[in-house]
Order: C-alpha cells, then sequence, then structure tokens
C-alpha cells in the first residue's frame, strides 16, 4: 500500500460554486500531497437540470448527489465534493461520508437590489427562496410580504433578481462569499431569527466505504468541532425524516466541550413553528440531536411531518 496517493479524481457538479468547493479540496490535497494528480469530473445533475419546478416537488435534495454516486460506484472518482446540506441524512452502503471540513458562515443572507432588510420591505414586495424552512419562518416574522419560490444556480438566482423578478431574494451567506459576491448581501438572517438547515455553511466529502486507504489520505482535512456539529443536526434530521417537504432548521455550536442544539418543525405557511434546544457534551452530540428531534415529536411534530411527507416525492 502506497503511503499516499499518486492520482485523485474528485466528481463535482459543474456549477460555479460547486467547483469552487471542488478547486478547495484539490487545492488542500495538493497541500498535503503535492506529488499527487488531482483532477476534478464535472458532472451536471438532474437536481440542476430541472428548474421549472421545487426541489420538494421533483425529489428533495438527493437529486444533486445520484449521479456523482454513480461515477464513485464505477470507478470515474474516487472522491466526491457537497454542500453537505445537499447530502442526505441517510447515506447507505455502500457510500461513506468519511470527512466534513471546517464549516463556514452557516446563515442566510438577505440579497436586493431595492431595500437594506426584510424590515424594510413594504407590504406586498416579492421575496425569492429555494426553501420551505427559510419560507415558513420569514412567513411567520412578516406575513405581509409575498414569498415565491426560486430555482437555479447562484448566478442565475441574481440574474432573476436584477431582472425584478423578485424584490429580495434570500440566499447562503457562505455560497455569495466563496463567489466573492459579498458585496451583494445587504444584511443577514442571524440564526436566531431564521434557523438554517442542517449542515448548511459545510463541506462533506463523499467515498466508498470500501475505500478505507482514501479515507485515511483524506482525515487532515476533517474538522472535529465542525463534524459533532453536523452530526446533532443530521441527527435531528433523520430523526425528523427531513426533506425538502418538509420546513425543518437545526442548528448546533460548540463552547469548550459543551455542543448546543437548536431545530425546529414548521407549517410551509409559517402558521405554526414548533421549536426545542438541548445540550450536553460534545462527544454526545449525535444522541444530543436525537433527544431534541424527540422534543419535537412530543411537541406536535409528528402531525405535521405525517401531512407533509404523505405528499413527498422523495418519501
Amino acid at each position: 500500500m502506497s503511503i499516499s496517493p499518486s492520482r485523485l479524481v474528485i466528481a463535482t457538479r459543474a456549477s460555479r460554486l460547486a467547483l469552487w468547493q471542488a478547486h478547495h479540496v484539490r487545492d488542500q490535497l495538493l497541500a498535503l500531497y503535492p506529488d499527487c494528480h488531482v483532477e476534478l469530473l464535472e458532472m451536471t445533475t438532474k437536481g440542476d437540470r430541472i428548474l421549472d419546478r421545487t426541489l420538494s416537488k421533483i425529489g428533495g435534495k438527493g437529486l444533486f448527489v445520484k449521479e456523482l454516486e454513480t461515477a464513485l460506484l464505477d470507478g470515474r472518482a474516487d472522491l466526491a465534493v457537497h454542500s453537505l446540506k445537499d447530502v442526505p441524512v441517510e447515506l447507505h452502503s455502500p457510500f461513506s461520508l468519511p470527512v466534513i471540513m471546517e464549516r463556514d458562515d452557516p446563515r442566510d443572507a438577505f440579497v436586493s437590489n431595492l431595500y437594506d432588510s426584510l424590515d424594510a420591505m413594504p407590504t406586498g414586495s416579492v421575496v425569492g427562496t429555494s426553501s420551505l424552512r427559510r419560507q415558513a419562518q420569514i412567513a411567520k416574522l412578516y406575513p405581509d410580504l409575498v414569498i415565491k419560490p426560486l430555482r437555479g444556480n447562484l448566478d442565475t438566482r441574481l440574474k432573476k433578481l436584477n431582472l425584478g423578478e423578485y424584490d429580495a431574494i434570500i440566499l447562503a451567506a457562505v455560497g455569495l462569499k466563496r463567489l466573492d459576491l459579498g458585496h451583494r448581501i445587504r444584511g443577514y438572517l442571524e440564526v436566531d431569527a431564521c434557523l438554517p438547515c442542517a449542515g448548511q455553511g459545510a463541506l462533506g466529502i463523499e467515498t466508498l466505504e470500501s475505500r478505507t486507504e482514501l479515507h485515511r489520505w483524506l482525515q487532515p482535512l476533517a474538522c472535529p468541532q465542525s463534524t459533532a456539529c453536523s452530526q446533532a443536526e443530521r441527527a435531528v434530521s433523520r430523526v425528523l425524516g427531513g426533506s425538502c417537504q418538509v420546513p425543518l432548521g437545526a442548528y448546533a455550536s460548540v463552547q469548550g466541550d459543551t455542543i448546543h442544539v437548536q431545530a425546529l418543525v414548521a407549517e410551509p405557511d409559517g402558521s405554526t413553528i414548533l421549536r426545542a434546544q438541548g445540550s450536553g457534551p460534545v462527544s454526545e452530540a449525535r444522541d444530543i440531536g436525537e433527544k431534541v428531534a424527540a422534543q419535537l415529536l412530543e411537541k406536535g411534530a409528528r402531525e405535521i411531518l405525517s401531512r407533509l411527507l404523505a405528499t413527498d416525492p422523495a418519501s
């Protein structure tokens, strides 16, 4: 067995943001293994091709990873780089998620050519978002705004805003920053006002579980704190059967040896938002996430989930 890899192929979506993420991983691998030849395999996924319907109507975020997983299976690629929020929480054999990298900004960003914040928008203004989670929380806080679906990659969404189809749009802050578009951010939706989705702001590296030597090579890229937070958040989503059809938020933070987890389940129109939280040792991140999810079920989330998941194409 070689001490270090001689050639690695990274499967990635072909969008600008996905390519930034793949190049980021490639650069870190080259810093670790300067003699390794690292290539990118660019792919267009079903989630990228279908833009006339919301994700909740076409099968969920898993549509962004299936083609990349096929490349892992048939040997065209060794690893795939994903925005962690796009990776299904139930990752089945033969796939593995051995690395979660250091998380960047997890917040949502307010982007508008007309207004400085949601507070400044007059009644009837149109806000675009791809997420039922954002929709529910914004609708609760700003019932006089009109929320409309927004699909496409980041550049497409900004173009639609510039064409006047929306008065403002809500995007993940990290994507704008990674593409040097931070100047488009007029403000942030702080975590307490708009809870992020599980894994938002983090990158995950997927491989085949049988590639144990590859897991060892990749391990220096893993961030223990981000891994614990993501494990807790994804545990919440897994227990609740989270999908794009469910307005579900989960966010964890670490202080010293303690992890704090917040989560919510909502009606899509924001009429009901159930919240729960819990804290404990970082070493028990998954268990704490599961306990927070159990609190939500006790508070009535089961009824909301049962109804929404009954119509979920991905379930």
